[in-house]
């Protein structure tokens, strides 16, 4: 295992048992998150770094029960607190490493990831292996419950010009690596940047 991996899986182990407590609000934010993706009945989606599988009741819903769900992370952890919150029913848990997703290419019609971008070791490698797995024209919701500014004030810093999520920068990146981003909000209450897959 990587420095990096480790580090996200201590990171997050720590807190895996009490991550939902900690964010109780966020379930609207990630509803509509998901409702930005357009998935239909029958689609097929990962939710990437799913952590505790909150968006993977939404992402149920909005495909149906024809439909796929995944959940992949890198922390069994917080697989396992998603498993006693009951959202393994909603789609189906892979502890895994979305550099090296266990999928075959274009399979999938979307990608969901909450929170993902600023834990990437490799962010346009890692941006271009979700790429790999879904279909030319599916999309890629990069998505926080609440917006960069808030965010860097939670943690007690500020918002640099390098920061990956800043407007440009993404665009750069999502186009450098298989994406082409359709939309942009940074507010208060979320983040959320939609990206089309490249043919």
């Amino acid at each position: 295992m990587s420095v990096d991996h480790t580090h996200v899986q201590e990171f997050f182990t720590a807190r895996a048992a009490d991550w939902d407590s900690r964010f109780p609000d966020d379930g609207p934010a990630y509803a509509a998150a998901v409702t930005g993706l357009g998935l239909r009945e029958g689609d097929r989606v990962l939710d990437a770094g799913c952590g505790t599988g909150r968006a993977l009741p939404p992402l149920r819903a909005a495909v149906g029960r024809s439909g796929v769900v995944l959940g992949a992370d890198l922390t069994p952890a917080m697989l396992r607190t998603a498993v006693r919150a009951g959202r393994d029913r909603d789609g189906r848990l892979l502890l895994a490493d979305v550099a090296a997703l266990p999928l075959r290419p274009g399979v999938l019609d979307a990608v969901f990831a909450a929170g993902l971008i600023a834990h990437l070791p490799h962010p346009a490698d890692n941006l271009r292996e979700l790429a790999r797995v879904v279909r030319p024209g599916g999309t890629l919701a990069l998505f926080h419950p609440i917006g960069r500014a808030a965010l860097a004030a939670r943690h007690g810093r500020r918002i640099t010009p390098d920061d990956l999520r800043a407007e440009g920068n993404l665009r750069s990146l999502l186009g450098r690596s298989g994406w082409r981003m359709t939309s942009y909000v940074d507010e208060d209450a979320r983040f959320l940047a939609l990206a089309v897959r490249e043919d």
